[in-house]
């Protein structure tokens, strides 16, 4: 970075990504087929410490538990309940790829009524559908609250988000996807960051192991396998042995900004062409001193309020007009963006009023 009168563009603390190294296949693509299913069910935790919905405000946990109460032969007609040890819930879980009847899955759960806690619960039987409602999975069990809450007649504490929380390995698998693997004479590889150069290198990185033919690149985020020309028994040993390759990919350049905790994250390859940078600031102050007027004793007159209003504007020094001159590299930029002591919101304004100039020559993302 090349600078006038010893000044420097603009200060960043910023990781510094190193260059990309050799990455298992398996850590870069998605397998066609070997995916996983969410499931979601509707049910019912009892035997909460009077934290449970208030039945006037949420009638379904009223209709649920009635339902339940019927199915365990217990004639509940006319009746009308109101325990405040019940609460209505979400349960979300998700089905691995190749899960099989009996296996065990983890299961999250969400009060949806005005239940205050789930601390202490036992969610009762609840089955779990897929996307086609069919049931895949059975959950039940004592639940892990994600917080905890206390109140008293005049204050209240919480600490994390009581109103949801776990139960590891609380479901069991009671349906199995109808998915044949070993049936597959070709498996697509699906890229997670598609690009045309890193699907190149997976092709040549199978045909290599393989042979010539073995791999195919459709396009940027697709590589197809022919299992026939690998010489494997099976999808499975094909899988297994090309999803531990090592291929090195490549990434677009990329500056990835957070404004709410003020991370700013470069990659190697961002380059940044000759621009000139100043950075300052306007601060505009505006109090109000309202002046109280009133008649002399004895005098005619009302008492008034006279507005005073003091208006001004200071600018901040700010950054001296700095150039950079040709492109400059992200090490050369690194070298001097940590010698100025900006804020983290000054850093990314400047940012963006490089990139809005057409001078970073990177992907400017802000999150």
């Amino acid at each position: 970075m090349r600078l006038l009168s010893g000044f420097v563009i603009l200060a960043l603390v910023m990781p510094v990504l190193a260059a990309a190294a050799p990455v298992r296949l398996k850590d870069l693509v998605e397998f066609d087929g070997v995916r996983g299913n969410d499931l979601v069910g509707y049910g019912l935790v009892v035997g909460l410490d009077g934290t449970g919905d208030g039945v006037r405000n949420s009638p379904f946990t009223e209709d649920i538990m009635a339902g339940i109460l019927e199915r365990l032969g217990v004639n509940v007609t006319g009746e009308q309940f109101r325990p405040d040890n019940v609460a209505a819930v979400l349960v979300t879980a998700e089905l691995p790829a190749f899960a099989r009847v009996g296996g065990r899955i983890d299961v999250t759960i969400s009060a949806i009524g005005d239940s205050s806690s789930l601390a202490g619960g036992t969610l009762v039987m609840t089955p779990l559908k897929g996307a086609n409602g069919e049931i895949y999975a059975v959950a039940q069990g004592a639940i892990i609250a994600g917080g905890i809450s206390a109140t008293g007649d005049a204050a209240s504490v919480t600490e994390g988000v009581p109103t949801s929380g776990t139960i590891p390995s609380g479901a069991r698998v009671e349906n199995e996807v109808d998915f044949e693997f070993a049936d597959l004479d070709r498996v697509r590889l699906a890229l997670r960051d598609p690009d045309f150069t890193t699907a190149e290198r997976i092709e040549r990185g199978i045909n290599a192991e393989f042979g010539r033919g073995a791999a195919l690149m459709l396009d940027s985020g697709t590589v197809q396998l022919d299992i026939a020309a690998t010489g494997m028994r099976s999808p499975a040993h094909a899988m297994s042995r090309v999803e531990n390759l090592r291929v090195q990919p490549e990434r677009k350049a990329r500056v990835v900004v957070d404004q709410r905790s003020g991370t700013i994250v470069m990659g190697e390859d961002v380059r940044i062409s000759r621009v000139a940078v100043s950075q300052g600031g306007l601060t505009l102050r505006v109090e109000e001193e309202p002046v109280v007027a009133q008649p002399n004793p004895f005098a005619t007159g009302q008492t008034v309020v006279v507005p005073r209003t003091r208006a001004q504007i200071e600018e901040d020094e700010g950054t001296p007009l700095a150039e950079v001159r040709g492109e400059t590299s992200l090490s050369e930029v690194v070298e001097g963006l940590n010698a100025l002591g900006l804020a983290p919101r000054q850093m990314i304004d400047i940012l963006k009023t490089i990139d809005a100039a057409g001078a970073l020559h990177a992907e400017f993302i802000v999150q």
